[in-house]
């Protein structure tokens, strides 16, 4: 049974992770200089703390992780109200002090609980039939499930990580068997609402985001400077890079955050193409394992979880990436295994802990639709 539960995991996924979480090493240690490799230091600790829950989320059955979901749901929905009530770190209430040098961000916690919970009541709901997905009152109960922890995440305010959780739902939906047609009549009521609440809801510093987005030099000495100075460093390393320690708008300081939203950049300027190309390569092997996990999953419980942490990391690698090059809105966040954060760092170590879990106890393809 042993034997064939390691021979059932897909290694490939976490050696995809490994090669990434080494290139957000290196680039960390450029990166954080001028600062003792502070941000280093903490990031390998970080490391150290997330492996042996990364391993305790494999030996465990997910599906027995699934039943207390419900549970762990409800303590990261008051956690989530906690935080409303801390002091402001850049302008938003999202993080729990811990010590000086640690901070614990819930909302990043708070997506693979949605996620394994969201799983856990559709296929309650579906009760083996994919077909009752569609009825009304129990998707009313998928959106409301979707809704608290959205709404509260709203209230913080943070853009980047509400857009996570509306990405992992739509993918669940999706693969929940969801009627088409509701898909398309969603997706017009998304159209038509975007210039609606950009004019009456968004706050100003948010259209102000949206506005330097599509045109920088509105504000290139305010709020474009940042993408500006990105797009410059990741020019600048041409093909092979300007070497470690040696990046203009790394080391002079033009960067900022430098080991976090934009390490990218980092990596761009210091490595180059080569490097760069070498991690949206990585980035996207590791989605297609993540997907064939899904594909492959002994149960729809599996095939949902697993399609629900592809799209945490699909959209965490489009988003990082497409700011720190100027194609989509700065929302901060951050990019997997390689941007500096220990809340991020365990959360995604968890939901590689998930897949591989998922994989080790696969048994048949369940997509059949």
């Amino acid at each position: 049974m042993k034997r064939k539960f390691i021979k059932n995991i897909e290694w490939s996924i976490l050696i995809c992770c490994l090669i990434l979480l080494i290139i957000g090493m290196v680039a960390l240690y450029s990166a954080t200089q001028e600062g003792g490799n502070s941000d280093l230091k903490k990031q390998i600790v970080w490391v150290i703390i997330s492996i042996p829950i990364m391993i305790g989320v494999i030996i465990i059955d997910y599906n027995t992780i699934a039943k207390i979901s419900p549970i762990l749901y409800v303590l990261f929905i008051i956690a989530l109200i906690g935080v409303l009530f801390t002091e402001p770190i850049n302008g938003a209430t999202s993080w729990f002090q811990i010590s000086e040098w640690a901070t614990i961000q819930p909302s990043e916690f708070a997506k693979i609980v949605f996620i394994i919970f969201f799983s856990y009541i559709m296929v309650k709901l579906q009760n083996g039939d994919k077909r009752e997905t569609n009825r009304f009152w129990k998707l009313l109960i998928s959106v409301v499930i979707l809704a608290i922890p959205v709404g509260l995440i709203l209230l913080q305010p943070d853009y980047g990580t509400l857009m996570a959780f509306l990405v992992s739902y739509i993918f669940m939906i999706f693969v929940a068997g969801v009627d088409k047609k509701l898909i398309i009549i969603a997706s017009i009521v998304v159209v038509v609402s975007v210039p609606l609440a950009y004019l009456y809801v968004l706050p100003e510093h948010a259209k102000t985001r949206i506005d330097v987005f599509l045109n920088p030099d509105l504000d290139p000495r305010g709020s474009g400077y940042n993408v500006i100075q990105s797009k410059l460093a990741i020019g600048s390393g041409k093909l092979l890079g300007m070497g470690l320690l040696k990046g203009n708008q790394t080391q002079l300081g033009y960067l900022y955050p430098k080991t976090t939203d934009f390490i990218f950049s980092v990596i761009g300027e210091e490595m180059g193409f080569v490097i760069a190309v070498l991690v949206i390569i990585t980035y996207t092997m590791l989605l297609t394992k993540s997907i064939y996990v899904a594909k492959t999953a002994k149960d729809d419980l599996g095939s949902y979880i697993a399609i629900g942490i592809t799209g945490i990391f699909a959209f965490h690698m489009l988003e990082n990436i497409g700011m720190t090059m100027g194609l989509l809105p700065i929302t901060g966040v951050p990019l997997p295994f390689v941007s500096y954060g220990g809340s991020s760092l365990i959360t995604n170590f968890i939901c590689i802990g998930m897949l591989l879990n998922i994989s080790a106890r696969r048994q048949k393809a369940i997509f059949m639709d």
